[in-house]
């Protein structure tokens, strides 16, 4: 297992100096965030990263993420150009070092919660999610900004895209995904990168948008798309554990030997499709860390894993999610259980 820690590049307060400080951490995990989606990164921009990480001890190893270009969730006439576009940044990617990339097939909506800062009985803060508050909204209409929410869309140009995912089924978002690995895995393998879909975070549809890598059953039909080790997945365990349906445990010991990244954090169920992100131990939420790990461990696991988004503590303030404090005790919570379960498995 290789420790490693989201960093959004210089504008993070959230510095390499910091994340290198942190015990056991191998690498960071990050992108090119300057250029726009469907665009080629060039060269010197992923060894920029690379090289900063070098000189505070950091790897540089994981991409989080190339995002996909809406025109391919779409399957339109533009989606072969733009998967080469892809296929030109994994090339680049793999050149440089890049073991592994994630990526999601989340149409228009990345994930999305319902309030940014709910209130924890501690004095803490962090992101949660109430089902009738997302369906009370309109993403035509609202003025909320949120994780997930695209507010490079200007509102014409989002009507315009809701309205061509109209005719997107499931069924076709599958095909669409299907066309897009097929070309992609091919030059991931020659390029010795491990593609890593992240699972759609919450695992059911909102807004009329399907959303098709929710459950073990769709797991399974996604790694059979092209049955290569090179497609794979990052398995996050605050996504597909939000809802009781998903027996997580069960799924790591089906999928572990396709599993090349985990975001693990823990979530509180509050009702069927409520839930709220808290500190990482088993017993701050829903979630059984240990046998968690514990099945990560028995399958053989090797990826790479982080600590996925963390509460705001001790009055930080940042971006939501993603600030240091609360992120570092889970990275040191995550390292202390796979020291002990590697151990006392020998």
């Amino acid at each position: 297992m290789k420790l490693t820690f989201r960093w959004y590049g210089d504008s993070d307060p959230v510095t390499l100096e910091k994340i290198s400080q942190i015990p056991t951490m191998s690498g960071i995990v990050s992108a090119v965030y300057s250029v726009p989606v469907g665009e080629v990164w060039s060269e010197e921009s992923i060894l920029d990263i690379k090289n900063k990480a070098k000189a505070h001890g950091l790897e540089f190893e994981v991409v989080e993420s190339v995002p996909v270009h809406e025109d391919i969730k779409l399957g339109n006439e533009n989606a072969d150009k733009l998967i080469e576009v892809y296929c030109e940044n994994v090339r680049r990617l793999g050149k440089a070092g890049v073991k592994c990339i994630c990526y999601n097939f989340m149409p228009v909506f990345d994930w999305l919660r319902s309030e940014l800062e709910f209130q924890h009985k501690d004095g803490s803060n962090g992101l949660a999610y109430v089902d009738e508050t997302v369906l009370s909204m309109n993403p035509l209409t609202s003025e909320l900004s949120l994780p997930g929410w695209d507010e490079s869309y200007t509102k014409e140009g989002l009507k315009a895209l809701l309205n061509q995912y109209a005719s997107v089924t499931e069924e076709k978002l599958w095909d669409n995904l299907k066309h897009f690995l097929e070309k992609v895995i091919p030059v991931a393998e020659e390029y010795g990168v491990m593609m890593a879909i992240h699972p759609d975070d919450p695992p059911w549809g909102i807004f009329g948008l399907p959303r098709i890598i929710t459950n073990q059953e769709n797991l399974r039909k996604f790694l059979k798309l092209v049955d290569s080790p090179a497609n794979g997945l990052t398995f996050c365990t605050g996504s597909l554990g939000c809802t009781y349906h998903n027996d997580i445990v069960a799924m790591i010991k089906e999928f572990g030997d396709r599993i090349h990244f985990a975001h693990l954090r823990n979530v509180k169920w509050d009702a069927e499709r409520d839930f709220h992100e808290t500190a990482h131990p088993s017993s701050c939420g829903s979630l059984d860390m240990l046998e968690i790990v514990k099945a990560l461990h028995e399958s053989g696991f090797k990826g790479y894993v982080r600590p996925d988004h963390g509460r705001m503590i001790w009055g930080e303030t940042g971006r939501y999610g993603y600030g240091l404090y609360d992120r570092a005790l889970g990275a040191t919570y995550i390292a202390g259980l796979f020291e002990a379960v590697e151990k006392l498995s020998k």
